[in-house]
């Protein structure tokens, strides 16, 4: 019997080679192939996501097989990377954009962008002290704030309002830009970013150094002042728009070099 990381490499191995026969064929029958053998990536994403909203799971599993779709059209062999790392996005981003366009839009409170940061280091903190993922409960009873209300602050992000192309970057000295021009597809030129942007977007944040990243989030995801960034991450003014500056320079790199 096969161990599970043996079970992973054979679904690996198996999927390249469908995904290279699909490619020079286009078969949809391969495609099909592709799609029932890396399902199990569309069912993961819809147990996450199916206690967090009130879509059903079915239709969840729906909306996410339409982003794996996607990615089996959209992947490069030729850039060496794992399909599952490549289609997790996807899938994952189908199903938000679902969730947003059902959901009406949200601000979030400044009061939970307050506990929200100071939520990453208390389950950071838990993790290593019980080794393990800390409950809600657990989270919540350290954050010494109701059980609801954390699950409501959770909530919140997780179905929080789309980036808009709109919103202004940059600085005095270099002049200001919007957020939209690090789209280096200029077809997308509407309100919301398009889905596959948003994705390529919130892959190039996920590479930023952390603090960076928590940065460009609070001044142009939540429209904060540089100032109210700096008291909420407990860092200068100086280092915030320093922040702002680097990242917003990584971000461009990132979305300029990454085509998908």
């Amino acid at each position: 019997m096969l161990t599970q990381t043996a079970q992973q490499e054979e679904l690996k191995r198996k999927s390249m080679e469908l995904l290279q026969d699909y490619q020079k064929s286009g078969d949809p029958r391969l495609r099909n192939q592709i799609l029932k053998l890396n399902f199990g990536l569309v069912r993961k994403e819809a147990h996450h996501w199916v206690n967090q909203c009130n879509e059903s799971y079915e239709d969840l599993v729906q909306v996410g097989s339409i982003g794996l779709l996607r990615a089996i059209e959209r992947f490069d062999l030729s850039k060496g990377n794992a399909f599952s790392s490549f289609a997790i996005p996807y899938v994952r981003g189908e199903i938000q954009h679902y969730l947003r366009d059902k959901s009406s839009s949200l601000r979030i409170p400044r009061r939970w962008l307050e506990i929200r940061h100071s939520a990453a280091a208390v389950t950071r903190d838990l993790r290593e002290k019980l080794n393990r993922q800390p409950t809600d409960v657990e989270v919540a009873q350290a954050l010494e704030i109701s059980l609801k209300e954390w699950q409501e602050i959770k909530l919140a992000y997780q179905n929080r309002e789309p980036l808009s192309l709109d919103v202004t970057v940059g600085d005095e000295e270099e002049g200001s830009a919007s957020l939209g021009e690090l789209v280096p597809d200029t077809h997308y030129r509407s309100f919301q970013l398009a889905q596959e942007d948003q994705i390529r977007l919130e892959q190039a944040l996920v590479q930023l150094e952390n603090r960076t990243r928590e940065v460009l989030e609070f001044v142009f995801l939540h429209d904060l002042t540089h100032k109210e960034a700096a008291e909420i991450l407990d860092i200068s003014v100086v280092t915030v728009s320093r922040r702002v500056k680097k990242g917003l320079s990584s971000l461009k790199k990132l979305m300029q070099t990454e085509v998908f």
